[in-house]
């Protein structure tokens, strides 16, 4: 890889990659020599008139580089955030009109800034965004105001107070997620009562009026997303874990269309959903505990669960991505008649079991522990056929790789379907 990297900075067509003889060490670790054949492919891609071009996704599918979620004008939860965050935005606007109190307009960027889709996610916001307009507004804002803006008289001066805020918010900014966007509200806090005219700020009342504002906000964004239009982040964490579950079956099922480059091209995007719906189930999570009432014990209960599961399903998807070029026939992975249509009926009942785990969840009822026995079975005749191929159709290295890479989803699989039969996560 460090051979082809240095061809490319220098211009150069990459050299074709010898991979290596010898089969003690591939025999030890069969990954390794899909390794090595992958990376004979990144050479290829440049030496090799029909990689390029066949195996790119089809020029008529979309780009995937747009500033729009794939799904924005589909999605209906799209159209009933956006509307959530307009009704909270447009009853600030209502109100600092009717008041004829036009300073504390800052209630509407309020709302733009700590508009989240759960009530978990946007009450942690909401807390730091509390917290952020005290200190950046009260404490430092109003603060400098009386104790360090009487005393500076050259813009010198006032840089050194904006760096010194800029830096603290920095410092908070650059932290954990569950803590960075403290930084970012001192910061704007701070910016609103101090930068929005080419003066020193030296009216109180000005600081007053934004950081009411800012509470103004704050309330209706509670009121909106808490109270009118509720949306609680277990509720969210659970769907978005059920989501997840469909779309690995969706991509363990894959290719359904013969059309390689539209096969690759629906893969590509599948991959990308997974991968960000992964994230988001995280991120909800940790709205869960930032939720309280009577069914909180649960909730927490099936967090655990679900974070116990997360690990298991990223590397089931990256086990996923490996065995899809064996599906797709990528070159160095072709297989055998026989051994494809085994793989592809096992890689099916797979996908099935994925789907009977998301419904099982969705129903609150535990899933039939004989479906891992099935799977079990299924896995044994297909490592059968891939043992009794001639090895002049698929080489012992080739062969020992699919078979593990299978062992390894299907000990993923099984695991996490073992899981769900348990029925520990289910909600009285």
């Amino acid at each position: 890889m460090a051979t082809i990297r240095k061809d490319l900075t220098n211009r150069d067509t990459p050299a074709p990659v010898e991979l290596y003889a010898g089969t003690e060490s591939k025999a030890a670790a069969p990954l390794l020599s899909e390794m090595e054949r992958t990376v004979s492919l990144m050479a290829g891609v440049f030496t090799s008139t029909r990689l390029a071009p066949e195996y790119l996704p089809s020029p008529d599918q979309p780009e995937r580089n747009i500033p729009l979620s794939h799904d924005a004008f589909l999605n209906p939860e799209h159209l009933r955030f956006a509307l959530k965050g307009c009704l909270a935005a447009s009853l600030c606007y209502v109100i600092y009109n009717a008041l004829a109190w036009p300073e504390i307009s800052t209630a509407v960027t309020t709302c733009l800034l700590t508009s989240l889709s759960t009530i978990g996610a946007s009450r942690q916001k909401q807390m730091l965004r509390m917290a952020g307009a005290i200190v950046g507004g009260f404490v430092i804002g109003m603060g400098s105001q009386m104790f360090i803006l009487p005393y500076l008289d050259s813009i010198g001066g006032f840089l050194c107070l904006f760096v010194a805020v800029t830096a603290l918010s920095s410092w908070f900014l650059t932290s954990t997620p569950r803590l960075s966007y403290f930084g970012v509200q001192v910061a704007l806090a701070f910016y609103l009562i101090n930068l929005q005219e080419f003066r020193i700020q030296t009216s109180l009342t000005v600081a007053r009026d934004r950081v009411m504002g800012i509470l103004l906000g704050l309330f209706m964004m509670w009121f909106v997303f808490d109270r009118l239009w509720s949306s609680p982040a277990s509720i969210e964490m659970k769907r978005t874990f059920i989501s997840n579950l469909r779309l690995m079956a969706q991509f363990a099922a894959q290719p359904l269309s013969k059309d390689l480059q539209f096969a690759l091209g629906r893969s590509l995007a599948l991959r990308e959903t997974i991968h960000a719906s992964l994230d988001k189930v995280r991120a909800v999570a940790d709205g869960v505990l930032f939720e309280f009432g009577p069914s909180r014990r649960a909730n927490l209960e099936f967090r655990s669960f679900i974070r116990q599961c997360q690990p298991q399903l990223r590397t089931l998807f990256v086990m996923r991505i490996a065995l899809l070029k064996y599906r797709l026939q990528l070159p160095g992975f072709e297989l055998p008649e026989a051994v494809r249509i085994r793989q592809q009926a096992y890689d099916e009942y797979s996908a099935r079991m994925l789907n009977e785990m998301a419904d099982r969840i969705e129903q609150n009822e535990p899933l039939d522990r004989s479906a891992v026995e099935d799977s079990h079975q299924l896995l044994n005749r297909t490592v059968k056929a891939i043992h009794g191929e001639h090895p002049a159709h698929l080489p012992a290295g080739h062969a020992q790789s699919l078979i593990t890479l299978l062992r390894g989803v299907d000990g993923l699989t099984t695991s996490l379907a073992a899981e769900i039969a348990g029925g520990a996560w289910r909600t009285a």
